[in-house]
């Protein structure tokens, strides 16, 4: 089930996939794609989100990146526990 902040997204990336031909739907719907997994995660897990975010937006010292690798970390957790609970549904 979408989120409801999400769904003009999803909804945007199924017409995207109703109009474009297949060889070009990859390319040409990509944009809508990677926004619609980028709300899932932000609505999931928004504070880990947003830390990831902070911290790996660009290059940096080499603090800077171990902190980035952490908030990775951070955020794959946080969304582990929402797939597990979904599926011990």
């Amino acid at each position: 089930m979408p989120m409801r902040s999400c769904d003009r997204l999803q909804e945007a990336l199924l017409q995207c996939h109703r109009r474009m031909p297949e060889p070009a739907r990859r390319s040409g719907c990509r944009h809508l794609n990677k926004a619609l997994a980028e709300c899932f995660v932000a609505e999931a897990c928004p504070e880990e989100f947003e830390v990831v975010r902070s911290f790996c937006s660009s290059g940096g010292t080499s603090l800077k990146r171990k902190q980035c690798e952490e908030a990775q970390f951070s955020l794959s957790l946080c969304l582990s526990r929402h797939q597990r609970q979904y599926e011990q549904r």
